[in-house]
């Protein structure tokens, strides 16, 4: 039987907010658009990347150290949208987020 692990990245949060209200709400919108299982590590706390509720209790503050996790067909375009969000202090959205 063939395993694939999942894939993840850690990101650093540059935003004076951290995942607060406009960052997350964007963070969840572009989440959405995949079909893959998402998930945000703040040490040893996980929320569903899809949940605004969830990320916004991680309370995830400027400077601070993320893992973001996905797994499914579309896990890497995911990342790779996510982690230009991030590192763009969230003024980088994917065309398709409906703002």
């Amino acid at each position: 039987m063939y395993y694939k692990a999942m894939k993840s990245i850690v990101l650093t949060v540059k935003n004076e907010t951290g995942l607060h209200s406009r960052p997350a709400d964007l963070f969840v919108r572009t989440s959405k658009l995949y079909e893959s299982t998402i998930e945000v590590c703040k040490g040893e706390k996980k929320a569903n990347a899809k949940a605004i509720l969830k990320l916004i209790l991680l309370n995830v503050c400027e400077n601070d150290q993320i893992t973001i996790n996905a797994d499914g067909p579309d896990e890497e375009e995911a990342l790779n949208d996510l982690k230009v969000l991030v590192e763009s202090d969230f003024t980088t959205v994917n065309t398709k987020v409906q703002i």
